[in-house]
């Protein structure tokens, strides 16, 4: 699978703009990608002003993220704010090339800023199938949780959109090893650039660890494109050699 990761600053409750930044992006990705991953809360940046610039899922950045998965005949995913029934989600959407949608709502909503008493969080682990591969979604926060990623259904690759800040880049890099290294799995960890409103710098450091923990694309931070080819056969020829998942321990997650 070829994944373009999109690490851009963002501007600030403005989908407008971001929009029409992404587009101009994404229209520079060369055909053959088969996955383009936008960061958190890609429309707006990180935001507790949910009521002010939430969307519905007929709005216009979701028919955007159709079009572009249309017009580039691949999949494009990425998180922004959604109201539904009276609710706010933190939703990431896997929009697939036919422009269909499977969504993934934020199970753990980061309560240091506040991201719990504006949003509700999601009751469901959302594992897509697409082109022969099961990718398990997840947003930023979640990335502190190891047993909601636990790879329990086989999944080939683990994929975190965030607006991490820079003051937390170790824990960032070192806890994207780990869930690789633990699920024998790929991971893909998308960030967002520069600053935000509220003061906190974001440095990027998107990446790709492989199932052994060894970087694909080393920590980045500069605003740009970066393109990774990963291979699902030589992943499940390791999961045969080193049968780690097989020891797996049984629980239940209650939400």
């Amino acid at each position: 699978m070829k994944i373009a990761l999109i690490q851009s600053d963002l501007y600030w409750e403005d989908a407008s703009k971001n929009r029409k930044s992404f587009e101009s992006i994404i229209n520079e990705i060369d055909l053959g990608i088969n996955l383009i991953v936008l960061p958190e809360m890609f429309s707006t940046g990180f935001t507790m002003n949910a009521s002010e610039v939430a969307e519905t899922m007929q709005g216009e950045t979701v028919l955007w993220m159709q079009a572009m998965a249309k017009q580039k005949n691949c999949a494009v995913t990425g998180s922004l704010i959604i109201t539904e029934n009276g609710n706010y989600y933190n939703r990431m959407l896997f929009v697939f090339p036919s422009g269909e949608m499977q969504p993934y709502d934020k199970r753990h909503l980061f309560s240091l800023a506040g991201e719990d008493k504006f949003y509700t969080g999601g009751t469901q682990k959302v594992i897509v199938d697409y082109l022969g591969w099961k990718i398990c979604l997840q947003i930023c926060y979640d990335l502190r949780f190891p047993v909601f990623a636990r790879n329990v259904e086989n999944y080939d690759l683990l994929l975190y959109v965030a607006n991490w800040p820079k003051v937390r880049t170790n824990a960032w890099d070192s806890l994207l090893k780990a869930r690789a290294i633990e699920n024998l799995s790929y991971v893909v960890g998308v960030n967002r650039v520069g600053l935000d409103a509220n003061n906190y710098e974001h440095i990027g450091h998107s990446q790709v660890v492989d199932f052994t923990g060894n970087y694909i694309l080393e920590p980045q931070e500069t605003e740009n494109v970066f393109v990774v080819e990963l291979d699902k056969n030589v992943m499940l020829e390791t999961r045969k050699k080193l049968d780690f998942l097989s020891d797996r321990d049984l629980f239940r997650i209650d939400f």
